[in-house]
């Protein structure tokens, strides 16, 4: 049973878990965006909607793009070295795993965006540039770590991305690269006092010393792992909330060597929790690889918590979600909302209002604002778009807290 703490609110325990770049819709995804840096390296005006599927020796990627220059219509001829090229990046290389990037098949099947569709995107004389599709998007952020993401999401990413570390560098180097995490943290209100367990499942290659006599893995194998990635992780992230009393669930079925896409199918934008919050706060429901920034399923999404992000290093909240919505083919959002489950100095309609005032919210100002027409997107398929840091993630900078906390006094 659930104990309460000193404000009257009960303990209790939140999971979110995380998948690596070769886990089979993270390739989907990654590959999606390889075809969407590919054209906007040619042309920053692309419009692209690329889909993939992977199975066993299997590529299939779909869509719709539009392209105005020469140079990214040849680019649309290079999409099987590109798709080839990330797949060997993730680590697929060995014929082995049944899914590789020389003897794998790459099926396209491309056509031209909806005229329907780039009418109601398309900036004119009369009429700003309108969101690409109606829907709603969310952005948060808390004070749980330095990113202002959750923890449980935050500490998955991290492990996700150090097993594929140690796997390139060969400290591990009999992993392979498809690998799952989760994380489980026990809260006292909103603040986080202790991992409670840790699940890792992450393929491997057969290797005699680090199985069993009954084929699964042992000891050695879950030690290494521990020592290796858990730890590291944990102690660099939340050095506070490491302890012996931590559960660890290695590899719980016992082996898992067949993995990646030969394992399992994958299909772009089927992580889309992994891509956000681990289950934290809202989604939308709109997936984000494979499309360029003029649908607002990914750039408002971006500002979302590019917003929310400098909400909370303002000091305006603790807990911040805010929600965007647009119909397709209008410019200025449909609904602004602020939520912050009561951690708010300021009242949520004045943090409203702050947005409004502060920040341009059609989808062109998004993407100028953001700086999205680049070619960006690979590098957010896989360990999660936010809490990230370099010059490609503009959503997470927090120049604007300065100007917001002024603006609240």
């Amino acid at each position: 049973m659930a104990q309460a703490n000193m404000n009257g609110q009960a303990n209790y325990v939140f999971t979110s878990e995380s998948v690596s770049m070769g886990h089979p819709d993270k390739v989907a995804d990654q590959i999606s965006d390889t075809v969407l840096d590919a054209l906007l390296s040619k042309d920053p005006d692309a419009r692209v909607a690329c889909e993939t599927f992977v199975t066993t020796g299997l590529v299939v990627v779909g869509g719709e793009v539009t392209v105005h220059n020469k140079a990214a219509e040849l680019e649309l001829g290079n999409i099987e070295d590109r798709v080839r090229g990330t797949i060997a990046d993730i680590g697929y290389t060995d014929p082995d795993c049944q899914f590789d990037h020389k003897s794998c098949a790459v099926i396209r099947t491309i056509h031209s965006q909806s005229a329907d569709i780039s009418m109601g995107v398309t900036k004119t004389k009369k009429k700003a540039q309108g969101a690409g599709d109606q829907g709603i998007m969310f952005g948060f952020a808390c004070k749980e770590t330095k990113a202002l993401m959750p923890l449980p999401i935050h500490l998955s990413h991290r492990l996700v991305e150090k097993m594929a570390d140690v796997r390139r560098d060969g400290t591990l180097s009999w992993l392979r690269p498809d690998s799952k995490s989760q994380v489980s943290i026990e809260y006292d209100g909103h603040k986080p006092v202790r991992v409670t367990s840790v699940v890792i499942s992450t393929q491997h290659q057969e290797k005699k010393d680090l199985l069993g006599r009954d084929g699964n893995v042992n000891d050695k194998f879950r030690k290494a792992i521990i020592d290796k990635i858990i730890k590291p992780v944990i102690t660099d992230e939340a050095p506070e909330l490491w302890s012996n009393k931590i559960k660890f669930h290695i590899n719980p079925t016992g082996r898992f060597v067949i993995g990646g896409p030969h394992g399992d199918a994958g299909l772009t934008g089927r992580k889309i929790i992994v891509d956000t919050y681990g289950g934290r706060g809202s989604h939308g429901g709109g997936a984000f690889s494979g499309k360029d920034p003029s649908k607002v399923d990914r750039s408002a999404a971006y500002m979302a918590r590019h917003i929310a992000k400098n909400i909370v290093a303002a000091g305006l909240a603790d807990i911040c979600q805010l929600q965007l919505s647009y119909a397709i083919g209008v410019a200025e959002p449909i609904s602004v909302n602020v939520r912050t489950e009561g951690t708010n100095k300021i009242s949520e309609r004045n943090i409203e209002k702050l947005v409004r005032d502060h920040f341009d919210l059609t989808p062109a100002g998004i993407i100028k604002y953001l700086n999205l027409k680049r070619p960006i997107y690979r590098q957010t398929a896989a360990h999660g778009h936010f809490g990230r840091t370099g010059s490609a993630f503009t959503w997470e900078k927090t120049n604007m807290a300065a100007k917001l906390k002024a603006a609240a006094k």
